[in-house]
């Protein structure tokens, strides 16, 4: 796991899964379709990640084949940072 996927990884342990054990949360743990994320939590992870890479985020991006997994997280990130250099 890179630096953003354990980022985005301690947001979410921290923020939505408190005291949950942090290696049951894996690179391929799906997020939305598990109840992790529910729409509320989508939105707040949203702006987490904004406001953390200084990224911005289309309503088209914001799907469950972006957003679904940790991966899935860091290669959006990955790329929208790529796009801004």
């Amino acid at each position: 796991m890179d630096a953003i996927g354990q980022t985005v990884k301690d947001y979410i342990l921290e923020t939505f899964l408190p005291g949950e054990d942090p290696r049951e949360l894996t690179d391929s743990t799906p997020l939305i379709t598990s109840g992790i994320l529910d729409s509320l939590a989508t939105l707040e992870l949203v702006g987490f990640l904004e406001r953390q890479y200084g990224i911005e985020l289309q309503a088209h991006e914001v799907d469950q084949s972006r957003l679904g997994t940790l991966d899935s997280i860091a290669r959006l990130v990955r790329a929208k940072l790529e796009t801004q250099a």
